[in-house]
């Protein structure tokens, strides 16, 4: 004979705005990582970098700098989401996913493995899309003055 154990639930709790658009921004930021990485197993494109070029660009202190501080952005987006107040944080949040759409896009330029490059590009523009419709649809309270009205 065998006794039947209760049904449980899973308990699951609402994710907040801010988590949800960290979350989003580490997943972006991981994808770019993957893909370059999996990009230097792409014919050639290790012999360019050693070459002295990336992309259609000459390695140099200034590109490296740009870059730098181009891929920081996703990076502090993570933190500016948690930490700074809702208006500031949904306000970057659209402005910075807004400004990586076109960073995005331009990627898929001069590469030869479209196949690649293209889903990529696909799944970062949908992360960027998330983080603005995240953003933009940011759950509003009625303040005190407005609650009696």
């Amino acid at each position: 004979m065998t006794t039947r154990q209760p049904t449980t639930v899973l308990d699951d709790p609402p994710v907040s705005v801010r988590v949800k658009l960290a979350a989003t921004w580490t997943s972006l930021m991981f994808l770019y990582v993957y893909v370059d990485i999996l990009n230097f197993f792409t014919p050639g494109v290790v012999q360019r970098i050693l070459d002295g070029r990336v992309h259609e660009f000459d390695l140099s202190q200034t590109f490296s700098t740009s870059a730098l501080v181009l891929m920081t952005v996703p990076s502090l987006m993570a933190v500016a989401s948690v930490t700074l107040p809702a208006r500031a944080s949904r306000i970057a949040n659209i402005a910075a996913a807004c400004l990586f759409v076109p960073v995005t896009i331009f990627n898929i330029t001069g590469e030869s493995w479209l196949l690649f490059f293209g889903l990529s590009i696909v799944m970062e523009l949908a992360l960027l899309g998330l983080i603005m419709r995240i953003a933009w649809t940011w759950p509003r309270t009625r303040t005190a003055g407005e609650a009696g009205a």
